[in-house]
C-alpha cells in the first residue's frame, strides 16, 4: 500500500511516524527565537547604547572648550598681525569684521589687507565679543565666547584672558 508522496509503506513503520512527528516539533521549536528572548537582547542594547551616549556627553562639552580654545588662538594670531601692520588693534567699534573687510572708522587702517575669509561663530552658534581696549586686559584686547550658557561674565566664559 502507497503511503504518502507516494513511498510504500513498509512493515513495521508506524513506530517511526510519531518519532518523525516529535522531531518535526522540535526543529520548529528550535527554528525561531521567543518574543522574550528577542526583547531581552533590545532591552540589553538599549542598555549599551544609553550608556555609550552618557558616557560621550562629556566628551562633547570637553571638544567644544578646546575648539573655543584654538578658534580664539586663531583669531588672536591674526589680531597680532592686524597690530603689527597697523600699529594697533581694531577698536571695539571696528570689531572682529576689521580682519573680514576694511574697517570704517577711527583710526583708519594704514596698511589694511584681509586677515580670515569669516570670523567663526563658536560651537554654540554665538559670534566671539572682543574689546580694544580689553575689559579684564586693558593694556591689550580681550576674546573670548560666552559659553555653554551664552552669557557674559559666567564661570564658563573662554577667553584670552583666562590664563593671562
Amino acid at each position: 500500500m502507497p503511503g504518502p508522496r507516494g513511498f510504500d509503506k513498509g512493515v513495521g513503520d508506524e513506530h517511526l511516524l510519531p518519532l518523525m512527528k516529535s522531531f518535526s516539533r522540535r526543529i520548529r521549536r528550535e527554528a525561531g527565537y521567543t518574543l522574550f528572548e528577542i526583547m531581552l537582547v533590545l532591552g540589553i542594547i538599549a542598555v549599551l547604547v544609553g550608556s555609550a551616549i552618557y558616557l560621550l556627553v562629556g566628551n562633547l562639552d570637553v571638544a567644544k572648550e578646546a575648539r573655543v580654545e584654538a578658534d580664539i588662538q586663531s583669531i588672536r594670531t591674526q589680531l597680532r598681525v592686524y597690530e603689527m601692520q597697523n600699529l594697533w588693534p581694531p577698536t571695539t567699534e571696528q570689531g572682529l569684521q576689521a580682519l573680514v573687510k576694511r574697517p570704517g572708522g577711527d583710526p583708519p587702517p594704514r596698511r589694511w589687507r584681509q586677515l580670515l575669509a569669516e570670523i567663526p561663530l563658536d560651537p554654540w552658534g554665538i559670534p566671539y565679543k572682543y574689546y580694544w581696549p580689553g575689559k579684564k586686559n586693558p593694556q591689550g584686547f580681550d576674546l573670548l565666547s560666552s559659553g555653554a550658557d551664552r552669557q557674559e561674565g559666567t564661570a564658563d566664559d573662554i577667553g584670552n584672558s583666562r590664563g593671562e
